[in-house]
């Protein structure tokens, strides 16, 4: 089994708090499918739309992100899957395509030894 992130693109808006409510359920439906099966590494947690970042050598900060708010970064799962096929597989049933928005389903890089040795 490997390692991928599901970055979730775009915001959800509702009219009502009972639209809210449903499309939620629907969330922790498909987070619990997921867990499960055996997919889940960490749940992972919403993001602010708010933040700096930071650029270049001098570290320069600015506003941001500046983005549409399709293509903003609202929360990320990860999740463990056998191939790249079988993780996009199982982010189509995530319900962000309900309101328009979009899973990027990225592998996540294997660390080198040095860098593991690190972290202890």
């Amino acid at each position: 089994m490997s390692e991928f992130t599901f970055l979730f693109r775009g915001r959800d808006y509702f009219a009502s708090p009972e639209q809210r409510q449903k499309h939620t359920e629907k969330w922790v439906a498909w987070f619990k499918a997921l867990g499960d099966k055996g997919h889940i590494k960490d749940m992972g947690r919403p993001l602010e739309a708010a933040g700096k970042v930071v650029r270049g050598d001098k570290g320069n900060v600015q506003d941001g992100p500046y983005a549409e708010a399709k293509d903003l970064i609202g929360g990320y799962t990860l999740i463990e899957a056998a191939n790249l096929d079988e993780a996009v597989e199982l982010s189509k049933g995530c319900p962000i395509f309900d309101v328009g928005g979009a899973v990027e389903v990225r592998p996540v890089q294997a660390l080198n030894v040095q860098y593991q040795e690190l972290k202890a």
